[in-house]
């Protein structure tokens, strides 16, 4: 696997998944989850490697991360 970019990630308790949800605002609807934050974030870096593979094979554009969002 390619480096992936370092995307900021937002994590919250679900309480309906009953899971960690890391979430990549910069990449519309890439989301992960796990029961722990290691694995919550080491799924978030398997789900945003997928994310942008999928946008390269279907043309479409890629974001560079931003760093720090000016929100959260």
């Amino acid at each position: 696997m390619n480096s992936i970019p370092n995307y900021e990630i937002i994590f919250y308790w679900s309480e309906e998944d009953g899971a960690i949800i890391a979430e990549v605002p910069e990449l519309p609807g890439c989301k992960a989850d796990g029961a722990t934050y290691e694995k919550a974030l080491a799924n978030a870096r398997v789900i945003i490697a997928e994310w942008i593979e999928t946008a390269r094979e279907l043309g479409r554009p890629v974001p560079e991360p931003r760093g720090k969002l000016a929100y959260a």
